[in-house]
């Protein structure tokens, strides 16, 4: 049996999470239209080719190097915020607090789109390496992840980033 960490499913979700930490770096104060077109095309097809793949059964245990700094990470969010201005707060349903507040709880597509990429950019920095084990260690604690934590926020930022890119559009009959 093809060991996952070498099959086409994990090549095509290291190319989708490229593909989604290079639109973060390169991201410019001009380009909110393309910016948010970009995003409504990569964030579904990232979470296609994460869910699609198989189950890793080996598991190293690994040293897993953090490779997204603070500073990187900050001047990501930083750099979303700024291109999506007002836009980049909306309304969380499945916030967790939501059950204890009386109020909708705020939450800002930066910040979700910046904890994606902190965790794909950890996961890509690993994988560039080569090593069989601590890419399948890495591979492991992308899918955790996804499945507890960033895939909800992929989700829900993709659902407001939709609301921007279409608000303007008229659909009179």
């Amino acid at each position: 049996m093809e060991n996952v960490v070498f099959s086409k499913y994990t090549e095509d979700f290291v190319r989708a999470a490229l593909d989604y930490c290079v639109l973060m770096e390169k991201t410019k104060p001009a380009e909110k239209k393309l910016f948010v077109g970009n995003m409504v095309k990569v964030l579904p097809l990232l979470y296609l080719k994460v869910s699609i793949i198989p189950p890793v059964m080996e598991d190293y245990e690994s040293r897993l190097e953090i490779k997204v700094t603070e500073e990187m990470y900050d001047r990501v969010r930083e750099n979303i915020a700024n291109l999506l201005g007002e836009d980049d707060l909306y309304l969380e349903t499945f916030h967790p607090d939501i059950k204890l507040s009386d109020s909708p709880v705020a939450v800002k597509i930066s910040e979700d789109l910046a904890d994606i990429y902190q965790d794909l950019g950890n996961f890509i920095a690993v994988f560039k390496n080569g090593q069989k084990e601590t890419m399948n260690d890495s591979l492991i604690l992308s899918i955790r992840n996804f499945e507890k934590y960033w895939g909800q926020r992929l989700v829900n930022a993709l659902r407001a980033l939709h609301f921007i890119k279409y608000k303007d559009n008229d659909f009179e009959d």
